[in-house]
């Protein structure tokens, strides 16, 4: 029986995984553990393990090393839900791999039983930073128009709350219901921005305002290349191009291909308005529509991953 944490997997991450480090990149590392028989039989396993040379003071330099280690339970549940942490170490080529065993080769030769049509982590993380930088107007305008009804509204004087006016909000396609709250509360999305119907309509005016205000400040500053943070324009192009790739061929390579361009981009030596702003754009709409078209299953067959758990428990912890 097992009296100490076993390693699974240790390996390279971040920027020496993506082929982006620079010399001032610090270095990640990413891992799996499997948990003692005792944490297992007191209910005590901890989802990760972290570690960090640095502070929360100062930004990390080339000497510091961060690592995290997620136990088996939390990584298997990560990588159902498709989050990228989860993704990028199921493909991670065998040099980024400081140490190795039987139960990653397992996973990893089973990796493709995680890929799904809905890879809402990899795309909402590019759609998030597409919004917040992307220079197109029809976002702004979508907003202007919610904007615009909710003053109506208040001027009026015949409405309180969202609820009395919610089957008239305008829809686009940045504006649109979504599914009830799980506590059955009506929403409606404003570019990323949630609005629900119990909501004042002043409340709901402060909320759209402010996007209003904040994106089309962010829009004339990127038109001049202004205000732009690079890094997380390069994260969300790299997460774009991911997608893409797990769409079309079943697969992420690494370090990617994209490595080159993607550098130049966090380096901000590429301009944001005629050539990466756009260019993220298209290729969002490229991997949404890649996703819709995909015969992938809809969700994860989370019972082959639970038995594998089981299987692995019994085998290695707590025989």
């Amino acid at each position: 029986m097992s009296s100490k944490r076993l390693t699974v997997v240790k390996m390279k991450f971040g920027s020496h995984l993506y082929g982006m480090d620079t010399p001032e990149s610090d270095t990640d590392y990413k891992g799996v553990f499997l948990p003692t028989r005792r944490e297992m039989l007191l209910g005590q396993v901890p989802k990760n393990i972290s570690t960090s040379t640095g502070n929360q003071f100062s930004k990390n330099s080339n000497e510091d090393v961060d690592t995290e280690l997620f136990s088996l339970h939390e990584f298997i549940k990560l990588a159902c839900e498709g989050q990228t942490i989860a993704l990028d170490m199921l493909h991670a080529p065998p040099n980024m791999l400081l140490e190795n065993s039987i139960i990653w080769a397992e996973i990893v030769s089973n990796r493709k039983k995680f890929y799904t049509r809905n890879l809402r982590a990899f795309v909402g993380y590019a759609r998030r930073q597409a919004a917040k930088y992307g220079v197109k107007g029809s976002r702004l305008d979508a907003a202007r128009e919610v904007k615009d009804f909710l003053e109506q509204g208040i001027e009026s004087g015949l409405f309180t709350r969202l609820e009395e006016v919610w089957n008239k909000l305008p829809t686009n396609d940045y504006c649109y219901f979504m599914e009830d709250s799980p506590n059955g509360i009506k929403q409606y999305q404003v570019c990323g921005r949630i609005l629900q119907s119990r909501s004042s309509l002043e409340t709901a005016l402060q909320t759209v305002d402010k996007f209003h205000t904040s994106y089309g400040e962010r829009a004339k500053q990127a038109a001049n290349n202004e205000g732009i943070d690079w890094k997380a324009i390069s994260h969300a192009l790299r997460a774009a191009y991911q997608v893409e790739q797990l769409l079309t061929e079943g697969t992420i390579t690494y370090p990617l291909r994209e490595a080159p361009y993607l550098k130049k981009v966090k380096r901000g030596e590429r301009d944001y308005q005629t050539e990466v702003g756009p260019h993220l754009e298209e290729m969002m709409e490229h991997v949404e529509m890649l996703s819709l078209e995909s015969d992938l299953p809809d969700k994860v067959d989370r019972k082959f991953w639970d038995d594998y758990i089981v299987e692995t428990m019994e085998t290695y912890v707590v025989h």
